[in-house]
């Protein structure tokens, strides 16, 4: 979104079906995949993406400008998926793969490895303590700057720092331990 509709919806008291249909072509698959990532299940992120979408509908007077419309829907959608977890909705499964890797000048076969192993990294990463997840997911997956995901989180930049650095460093003993690396 440019900057002259960014200033309309932070004036915005209730939105119109128009400005609601393109805010979810451009942002429906983010919300879709971080509501996978937090809920891992198919199903639910459906349902947490939409609720978003509602939420988002009803509540645009909420929206003040001060962070990116993607960085607000992307809180609505933790928030939300958070309050499923808390009422026993919340499964876990592991997240897709998002590397993306030319087709035509590459073996089935190496891509299916590729796949494999990126998957085998997507599953260590799982495995991790939510804290490091979170961050790691949000600066590779969704490739948000160290002061974005400090927004986000509610957290200073130094412990995302912290954070993703020992999340790293815990990637890379799994990666050690499975002679992967």
């Amino acid at each position: 979104m440019n900057r002259l509709e960014l200033e309309y919806l932070k004036q915005m008291t209730v939105m119109d079906t128009q400005t609601l249909d393109k805010i979810m072509n451009l942002y429906g698959n983010d919300i879709w995949n971080y509501a996978y990532f937090l809920t891992k299940q198919q199903a639910l992120a459906d349902d947490i993406a939409q609720e978003v979408f509602i939420k988002a509908y009803f509540g645009i007077h909420t929206f003040r400008g001060r962070a990116t419309l993607k960085t607000w829907l992307l809180t609505i959608t933790r928030h939300t998926a958070y309050r499923y977890k808390q009422t026993f909705f919340f499964r876990k499964v592991t997240l897709k793969d998002k590397l993306l890797i030319d087709a035509s000048s590459r073996s089935a076969e190496a891509e299916y490895l590729d796949g494999q192993y990126t998957n085998e990294i997507w599953a260590m990463i799982m495995t991790l303590p939510r804290k490091f997840r979170e961050v790691l997911i949000l600066d590779i997956y969704y490739e948000m700057s160290i002061n974005q995901i400090a927004e986000f989180l509610n957290l200073a930049a130094g412990t995302v720092k912290s954070r993703l650095y020992r999340a790293r460093k815990k990637v890379q003993n799994l990666l050690k331990e499975n002679g992967d690396e």
